[in-house]
Order: structure tokens, then sequence, then C-alpha cells
């Protein structure tokens, strides 16, 4: 009997260590990202999720296949949800602000750049991209003025500021 059970606990606990991880899962999907492999992508970030729940990280990436692959309200469920387990998490914001400034949702996309930004004052990015939100909406001076302070963080936004500030 003792040597059916030993024998059980080390299957149990190989079964565990042979288990992939979060991160692993979340390695893979990335490598198959970068190879243009978005749904293997997904269906790693899934896994990495299925694991670990609170994975924003995992939540946020399986949010930019999914925008690659144009499933914008898919995206947008991620990033929102990575934003729920982590609302300081400005690259959730700016990359759902992307999203609905693809979808024509300006203002939305105004409204994650906003917070974004006042998580992170120095991110370039968000400053650009709000620019180019308040450009399609016809506020040329405050794509101005954001193309301005994004190009002072160190952004390129010479095609903004040729185009709102003139």
């Amino acid at each position: 009997m003792k040597k059916i059970l030993y024998l059980f606990l080390a299957l149990a606990s190989y079964g565990i260590s042979a288990q992939a991880s979060a991160e692993e899962y979340l390695k893979s999907a990335v490598s198959k990202f970068y190879l243009d492999n978005m749904e293997g992508a997904i269906v790693d970030y899934t896994k990495a999720i299925k694991i670990d729940s609170n994975y924003v990280e995992a939540y946020r990436k399986r949010g930019l296949a999914k925008e690659t692959l144009k499933d914008y309200s898919g995206a947008i469920v991620d990033y929102t949800k990575a934003i729920e387990i982590d609302p300081n998490y400005a690259p959730a914001y700016g990359d759902r602000g992307i999203t609905k400034g693809k979808l024509k949702d300006f203002s939305g996309a105004i409204a994650d750049y906003i917070i974004a930004i006042e998580i992170d004052p120095n991110y370039a990015t968000a400053y650009f991209n709000r620019g180019v939100s308040k450009f399609y909406l016809g506020d040329m001076i405050g794509a101005c003025k954001d193309a301005r302070k994004a190009q002072e963080l160190g952004d390129d936004a010479s095609i903004l500021i040729k185009k709102a500030c003139n």
C-alpha cells in the first residue's frame, strides 16, 4: 500500500512540475505574435490567463493580437479587463485608446489617453495619439499642443506638428 501511495505522490508531483507556467505560455505567445501567428498567440495568452486570471500583461497582449486580427471589440474587452485588474496600468489605456481610434471613437480614445497621461506624465505615445484624435475631431490647437509635448518627450511627432500646427 505504501508503494502505491509513493507512486501516486511521485506521479502527482511530476504532473505539477510538467505543467507549463503562465509565464511560459506568455513567452510562447509573444514568440508566435512576432512570427505573425496571431491565432496561436491568442491560444497561448488564453492558457496563461487560465492559469493566472489576474495576469494583466497576458490580457493586454492578447488584446494586441486580437487588434491585429481586426477583432476590435475583443481587443477592447481584453484591455478593459487588464485595466480592471490594474487601474494604474497606463499601456492598457493607451492600447484601448488606439483601438477606439480605429473605430473612429475619437472622444473615447481621448478619454483613455487622458487617463494614461495622468498615470504616466512622460508617456510620449499617449500625447501623440491624443493629438491625432484631437486632429480628427478638428481641434488643431489641442492637436498641436499634444504633438509638441510628444516631441519634447522624445516621440517623432513631426508629421502631426506639420499638419496641426501650421
